[in-house]
């Protein structure tokens, strides 16, 4: 079983008002039935409009939506009848696509949602890129090892999701090495004190905030970062 993770960049201001229903249900059945043995759909949509002030678009083309599937493989001719059924849902967009290793280090048990359903809150998309000088193996061990346990306990995150690109498939205007979700509560969109996990302590949230820079920029290129709010889906 592979993970393929397409991103969807449409160019400013043409981002159709029915993206969400495009992706959720025509889009997400036909991969079903194409032998998908999961969906998921991120979306930048009004749900997450409160949250407008922790995006941030540092790439030449920021992502609106991420459509990932599980498949048998991600070899080429195995994968094009995905490629294509994204392709023409999302016809008038950027379309990039990796092969990723997922790794759950919090899995959602606490705000379920049935399947196609909004779960609660807000999924953050962080789009990563490795510091030029530093080797692969030291990167992970410093994000993978070091780093998750420090986030978990600064951050009021539901879920977290961690996707190392392995192979890109379909090339986009920026190579991105990872790609991370972070769910939070609804709270979180709008009030710092609650994504930090500080409620009614402003010395603990300028304490984690400081902690959590400390530990990001030790193996994150901080020059080039997409950060986008969404919706999630999971089929």
């Amino acid at each position: 079983m592979e993970k393929v993770l397409y991103v969807v960049a449409h160019p400013t201001g043409a981002v159709p008002a029915d993206l969400t229903k495009q992706l959720v249900g025509p889009l997400a059945d036909e991969l079903l039935a194409l032998g998908a043995s999961s969906v998921q759909v991120n979306v930048a949509d009004h749900d997450v409009s409160a949250a407008a002030g922790l995006r941030m678009a540092m790439s030449p083309a920021p992502a609106n939506a991420l459509v990932a599937v599980w498949i048998d493989s991600a070899t080429d001719h195995l994968r094009a009848p995905f490629d294509e059924a994204v392709r023409d849902a999302t016809e008038g967009a950027e379309l990039s696509a990796y092969l990723v290793t997922e790794s759950v280090p919090l899995a959602n048990t606490t705000h379920p949602a049935p399947p196609g359903g909004r779960t609660p809150g807000m999924a953050q998309l962080a789009f990563l890129r490795r510091p030029e000088a530093m080797a692969v193996d030291a990167w992970l061990a410093v994000w993978l090892g070091e780093h998750t346990p420090i986030a978990l306990a600064l951050q009021d995150t539901f879920a977290y999701v961690q996707n190392v690109i392995v192979r890109t498939l379909i090339p986009g205007t920026t190579a991105w090495h990872a790609i991370v979700e972070e769910c939070f509560p609804a709270a979180a969109m709008s009030d710092p004190h609650v994504f930090f996990d500080a409620v009614g302590d402003d010395e603990k949230l300028a304490r984690h905030q400081r902690e959590m820079f400390e530990s990001v920029q030790r193996f994150i290129d901080l020059s080039i970062i997409d950060v986008v709010p969404t919706s999630r889906y999971v089929i």
